[in-house]
């Protein structure tokens, strides 16, 4: 049997050592069940707000009628500790109250210089008091990445009145699905606790926790017919385990030690507990079916449902929600969930999610027997759905009690025309954003859209939308539409765009700057004014994409062109290098000038390939070589450009994916995992038949020079070959070259090297300008 995890109550405290194998059997039925003896009573949390949606199908149990406790006095102390790592210098000038009278979500800053008394409805609206502070008052920024604490004096500036603030949405969720994978599938604590201080300091106050899912389902499923073998083989490696999660595939990139999944689950616990401590709602995922092969043949009564394909991947099967072993599976499932992640109040699931199949199931009785197998182990708790697609359908709300639903829209800014309340029936939602797909380095949004659709949806008599979401695919891209983003919970009134960019430049790098609020102002009217319609991300760059002289994007389903006029990055990348020298040394202003001088490369390759086309159809083979010179140059560029940027480098990314590993059979697997999803990411099928490779692009250092580089250079040299010899060039498998290297084990630098300025000043200097 799996060495335990020490399980954790309600509240998330570590209880005594017990394994499930361990209890007698009625303990073990009570267990199953969801009563998990032993438990203490649930831990605060954020309150659903009240909707305009009836019950759909059944309600939430009994004991949910019951008077909501009385607001309680909290402990501040793990927001005292959250504030000592993003102010260590400076937090000893705050203080921090518990005040359970703020209001379910609330804040209030007051304070003289250098004493700053912050009160708040729970720890992490303490923290996002803080974070109001410092963007208001102090004139400072900590972005996500990048910060200018260092510009801050000695002595923190008064407060010129209490300021009050609440929270105009009950819900500020954060993390798409797929953030786990395209993110860091390897990181440390730390960095996850680095993630949930940013989230609080900028007021969200639900957080997806996906790290360590597998584990339940690998304990649970060992009681249903299966060894744990087979489970290890069928669980994919971490890299790839949020697509798994969603139902897409199963198995690639492991199999998966036993070791690694202990670590993770142990991980994601205690990054349940972080958010607990916080008095923020660890959203952890549901169990909605998901099944490996030949479940029934195991379980006499099960009726399975394939799947079919997901670009290219088989996916696993799907249990009957209606059908017996259906509510045994789900118990079994949350009691091993609990005993390592303890409990919540907000449960994620996306059934059918991009194309699956319904079979002969009766899509509204199965979405009631999820929610009845969820409240059976978490009486009330919410069921958070991806809007998605065609998602949820009509059939599935049909089904459940909406008032304990919230649909996190991720389509909100992305197409015009929409109408959620008519769409979803009333049920609540979330308005959300996913400006990053696959962790394209790339700037931009439609932020102008997030305004105005915030305010106005909000506005409409029959409003149901109760929260934000905030959704990219990858975080620690485009820290301006972070900061935006999660602003527009807390603003009491209308955001004004262009005001708001101002004052963001103006703390961004630590004090007001003429050149800084210039360089804003062009990338707000440039890359952060894309409009809806079509997409709710900028293009990303031809030097990543798979060579071709027509190539138009790297990610098939990216736009293949550009979404705003050029010059106007350029222009900002003028302005930054102009910016005072005593306001250059953060890391804040650091970052944004490598993002934007690699913009502005990136741009720029859609300028020249064109002309490298032009030469090889004209047969010039001068000018070919000319200008492939230059692109060769520019890539070089980029690659050092990159690499003087801690944010911007691979070899963090597969050291954290080699530390994993217990010999080197298994850090190489694991590397491998890190590595495809970047490249190929899944097998031949999936890759070129489902259109994957290169969905996760992006200009690292390492990456660039490795892959991207030596892509492109024997893609021209091929080309080259067949002007010399007047003939049609040869063909070369991509799939197979890509593949070769992401089976690499070569090292990479994890920590930058280069003058940032230095190498942003030469790709201005030899970069003309554009309108």
């Amino acid at each position: 049997m799996p060495v335990p995890i020490p399980p954790r109550g309600r509240a998330g405290q570590v209880r005594r050592r017990v394994t499930l194998a361990a209890l007698p059997a009625a303990l073990l039925t009570l267990a199953v069940a969801g009563a998990a003896p032993g438990a203490t009573a649930p831990a605060a949390q954020p309150s659903a707000p009240a909707t305009r949606s009836p019950a759909r199908a059944g309600t939430a149990p009994a004991a949910q009628a019951a008077p909501a406790p009385r607001p309680r006095v909290f402990d501040a102390a793990p927001a005292r500790a959250s504030l000592r790592r993003l102010l260590p210098r400076h937090a000893g000038q705050f203080t921090l109250v518990s005040d359970p009278g703020a209001g379910p979500d609330g804040f209030t800053v007051s304070g003289t210089a250098g004493a700053i008394t912050v009160r708040g409805s729970t720890g992490a609206t303490l923290l996002t008091g803080v974070g109001w502070y410092l963007q208001h008052v102090a004139g400072a920024d900590i972005g996500w990445p990048g910060d200018s604490i260092g510009m801050l004096p000695a002595e923190l500036p008064a407060v010129p009145a209490p300021v009050t603030r609440s929270a105009l949405v009950a819900h500020r969720y954060a993390l798409n699905d797929t953030d786990d994978g395209y993110s860091g599938p390897y990181r440390t604590f730390e960095e996850h606790q680095r993630q949930i201080d940013l989230l609080a300091l900028h007021g969200i106050n639900e957080v997806f926790v996906q790290v360590g899912a597998e584990y339940p389902y690998y304990r649970a499923l060992q009681r249903f017919g299966y060894t744990a073998e087979e489970l290890r083989e069928w669980i994919p490696g971490p890299g790839h385990q949020s697509w798994w999660l969603l139902q897409n595939l199963s198995g690639f990139g492991g199999p998966v030690s036993e070791e690694l999944m202990r670590g993770r689950a142990e991980l994601g616990g205690k990054i349940a507990d972080q958010l607990r401590s916080l008095g923020m709602t660890p959203v952890l995922p549901g169990y909605f079916g998901t099944v490996p092969p030949s479940f029934a043949e195991r379980n006499p009564g099960a009726a399975t449902v394939p799947q079919g394909d997901w670009a290219g991947f088989d996916r696993p099967d799907w249990l009957d929600p209606v059908s017996p072993p259906f509510a045994r599976l789900a118990a079994a499932y949350y009691a091993e969930q609990r005993a390592v992640f303890g409990d919540s109040s907000m449960y994620r699931m996306s059934p059918l999610h991009e194309g699956g199949l319904t079979g002969s199931v009766d899509v509204k009785a199965a979405a009631g027997a999820v929610q009845q197998a969820l409240w059976a182990a978490h009486p009330g708790a919410l069921w958070a759905v991806l809007g998605w697609q065609d998602d949820p359908t009509k059939e599935l709300l049909s089904g459940v009690d909406t008032s304990k639903l919230l649909i996190l829209d991720g389509l909100s800014d992305r197409y015009n025309r929409l109408d959620r309340e008519t769409r979803w029936g009333g049920a609540p939602y979330a308005i959300g954003s996913i400006y990053n797909f696959g962790g394209h380095t790339t700037i931009g949004a439609n932020t102008s859209v997030w305004i105005d659709r915030f305010q106005s949806w909000r506005a409409k008599p029959d409003s149901a939308l109760t929260g934000i979401a905030y959704l990219p695919e990858a975080t620690g891209t485009n820290p301006a539409a972070f900061d935006l983003f999660t602003d527009l919970a807390w603003e009491p009134g209308p955001v004004d765009q262009q005001k708001w960019f101002a004052d963001f430049a103006g703390r961004r790098y630590g004090a007001p700057d003429a050149e800084a609020a210039a360089a804003w102002d062009e990338l707000r009217k440039g890359p952060y004014s894309t409009s809806s319609g079509l997409w709710s991300e900028s293009q990303d760059s031809l030097f990543s994409a798979r060579p071709s002289l027509t190539a138009a994007g790297s990610a098939y389903w990216s736009p293949k062109g550009m979404r705003y006029p050029a010059g106007s990055v350029r222009r900002a990348l003028d302005h930054l290098l102009k910016v005072d020298p005593g306001l250059r040394g953060s890391s804040a202003y650091r970052f944004d000038l490598v993002d934007t001088a690699r913009q502005v490369l990136a741009n720029h390759s859609r300028v020249l390939l064109p002309r490298i086309k032009a030469a090889y159809e004209a047969k010039d083979l001068a000018l070919f070589r000319e200008l492939t010179a230059d692109w060769a140059h520019r890539e070089k560029q980029l690659d050092e450009l990159v690499g003087s940027d801690p944010n911007f480098l691979l070899g963090s990314w597969l050291s954290a994916a080699r530390a994993h590993g217990a010999d080197e059979a298994e850090q190489d697997r694991y590397e491998y995992d890190a590595r495809s999803v970047l490249s190929v990411w899944g097998r031949q099928s999936t890759s070129e038949g489902g259109h994957l490779h290169d969905y996760a692009n992006r200009e690292w250092s390492g990456l660039i020079s490795e892959l991207y580089a030596r892509r492109w250079s024997s893609y021209f040299a091929s080309l080259d070959e067949a002007l010399v010899r007047q003939a049609a060039p040869k063909a070369i498998d991509w799939h197979t070259f890509e593949d070769g290297w992401a089976r690499l084990t070569t090292r990479h630098p994890a920590r930058p090297t280069g003058d940032p300025y230095a190498l942003a000043t030469a790709i201005a200097a030899t970069l003309p300008e554009v309108n």
